[in-house]
């Protein structure tokens, strides 16, 4: 997903345009596959011929660009068409023709896609809504519904300049936020670093003017210098026999300017800002290779990765190594052809040189990524936490640890050995008191650090703590962990539904007092009838006296003539609850807080 989509016909000549699309993919012109992207095409003219984009341009040229970067990783047909086709639902073709035209696996794969057709813009409804579930339950059903809004989303902030201003930082946001380290997850490097790269460029527009500004100064210096490190690479591995294929860039330039922040440094500053990439035949060579750089550079303690022998969970092998070569840092990955087919594109390489046919596609459902979609779409987390562990856990980075049996555990950066536990089993990490990494006794609340083994000491009085809940890193520990407080220990407070709670009532006290002004804004007899409003009585009195802050709470939203409930919140004035409500019951320090409140049924 990588190659920029530009016709070279008239975008007015529909013919010539799905033509063009056809010489560039030869694959596509068997028979069975030309037929039903003809098909697709003629559908998406026909229904969307006089409709144009905020832009100008004809509606049905996002959809070919679409089509175009999803035939560049050789998809099967159906994922190609679904490309074509994503956006109709909406222009009149219904679900009975369109599986009638183009079959069941089409349709699944567009409706998939327009369930997720767009995030909401800002981090507050993102949180409160279901797209992240709806995404994961479309992962978890056909990852091809994915791969369509990643090249939706690609092509859309290719072209982000059409867009209006405000639409700009929406889109830039949403795809650093997910589409970005989602294809990092499916190991779609190429995707990953175009969306970083074009979402920094309007996220931090100076920044990335910076950085441009320093890649593009001393550039005769550089080729010089990465010249002769790969002339000395391939004059060793020509020694020992070793066809090789090596190629040298700079680093892209959200991962300079991530750089940038973490050191606190301009780009200017950055020595580490070159790499070099080995290709070669086979494995063995591979290890061989990382010999042959290490006898001509000393490399840099702790910065190699054997992420061959133990490959990141969406698939990644190649193994990375940073030398010193002429007191500047050099970067060095080394992988075999099929290994950076992989690395390029991901599971879409899964479909390459498949032709086109969804008969030939392979079980991805084997891979890690889905076992732990799943177990995620499966839980019974809140929006607002799926989207946390959704973030923190599925698209953050990893390390790999083993069972003291060698058993291979991959868990989120900064993960403890109670995650470890809870990984292996519930009942483990309900009864976990200490843990030995490597055979050394470790704190619990040590992050975890890759290839160690780890070995759990539990015992058979312990239970989970609140101190155990604010330290780990996966879902399933705090998931786990919180059931178990909130079940068994009476004086547990959930700080961050407190939080929360809090927050719905601010907002539902704005509410009232934007109720009470329009109270005091109608004059009495003139049309406000109080029993009309939100349903009845909405005032609160304490003995004979309503002139004080009420907040309604929100999570059991009391209601004339409902029992209620009191209490004197440290900010809000007095919070009314249902008396039968059990966020009120579960209140910390209640038995001082309570407050008698009731109804003010004469109110006037």
């Amino acid at each position: 997903m990588s190659t920029k989509a530009v016709f070279s016909s008239d975008i007015y000549d529909t013919k010539a345009l799905i033509q063009e699309f056809f010489t560039t993919f030869p694959f596509l012109q068997e028979e069975e596959s030309a037929f039903k992207i003809q098909k697709a095409w003629n559908k998406l003219v026909e229904l969307s011929l006089n409709l144009k984009t905020a832009c100008g341009l004809p509606y049905y040229i996002h959809p070919l660009r679409v089509s175009y970067i999803l035939a560049e990783s050789s998809f099967d047909t159906d994922t190609i068409v679904s490309g074509f086709l994503h956006g109709l639902l909406d222009k009149g073709l219904g679900e009975d023709d369109f599986k009638a035209d183009f079959g069941d696996e089409v349709f699944k794969i567009v409706s998939g896609a327009a369930k997720i057709q767009k995030l909401p813009s800002n981090n507050r409804t993102l949180l409160e809504s279901d797209a992240i579930r709806k995404m994961l339950f479309a992962l978890a059903d056909d990852v091809r519904v994915i791969f369509v809004k990643l090249a939706d989303r690609l092509d859309r902030i290719r072209y982000i300049k059409n867009l209006e201003e405000s639409e700009r930082k929406i889109l830039a946001q949403e795809v650093i936020d997910i589409w970005a380290p989602l294809a990092d997850r499916l190991g779609m490097q190429n995707a990953k670093n175009e969306f970083e790269d074009l979402s920094l460029k309007y996220t931090n527009p100076a920044a990335f003017r910076q950085i441009k500004e320093v890649i593009s100064q001393k550039q005769e210096e550089r080729k010089a210098y990465l010249e002769e490190a790969v002339a000395a690479i391939q004059n060793e591995a020509v020694k020992q026999n070793i066809q090789v294929e090596i190629s040298s860039r700079a680093k892209h330039f959200y991962s300079i300017y991530q750089k940038m922040r973490k050191r606190n440094k301009d780009p200017s500053e950055l020595y580490d800002l070159l790499a070099l990439r080995i290709i070669c035949q086979k494995k063995s060579d591979c290890y061989n290779l990382v010999g042959i750089v290490h006898a001509l550079w000393s490399p840099l303690e702790g910065r190699f990765k054997d992420y061959i022998a133990m490959p990141k969970s969406n698939g990644y092998q190649s193994l990375h190594t940073t030398v010193m070569c002429k007191d500047r840092p050099l970067e060095i990955q080394i992988r075999t052809k099929e290994m950076h087919e992989f690395a390029e594109h991901g599971l879409a390489s899964h479909w390459l040189y498949k032709k086109g046919k969804s008969r030939d596609l392979v079980d991805i459902g084997k891979l890690g990524i889905f076992n732990q979609i799943s177990q995620l779409k499966d839980s019974d987390l809140q929006d607002g936490e799926l989207y946390k562990e959704f973030k923190n856990e599925l698209l953050a980075d990893e390390i790999v640890v083993f069972t003291p049996k060698g058993d291979v555990k991959k868990l989120p950066l900064g993960a403890t050995a109670i995650d470890f536990a809870y990984s292996i089993h519930s009942a483990i990490g309900e009864k976990i008191v200490g843990a030995k990494a490597d055979g050394k006794i470790i704190p619990l609340s040590m992050p975890l650090k890759n290839t160690q083994i780890i070995e759990v000491i539990t015992n058979p009085n312990a239970h989970p703590t609140e101190g155990q809940l604010k330290i780990v890193k996966t879902g399933k520990a705090h998931q786990k962990i919180h059931s178990w407080l909130y079940q068994n220990d009476p004086t547990f407070i959930d700080h961050e539904m407190q939080a929360k709670i809090e927050a719905e009532n601010l907002l539902r006290a704005k509410e009232n007092q934007a109720l009470q002004n329009a109270r005091r804004a109608h004059k009495k007899g003139e049309g406000f009838d109080p029993e009309k409003e939100e349903g009845g009585t909405t005032r609160v009195k304490i003995g004979n006296s309503s002139n004080f802050l009420i907040t309604f709470a929100k999570c059991c939203q009391p209601r004339f003539p409902d029992p209620i409930a009191g209490y004197v919140s440290r900010v809000r004035g007095i919070t009314v609850h249902r008396a039968d409500c059990p966020t009120y019951a579960r209140i910390q320090d209640l038995e001082r807080r309570r407050i008698d409140v009731e109804w003010d049924k004469e109110q006037k």
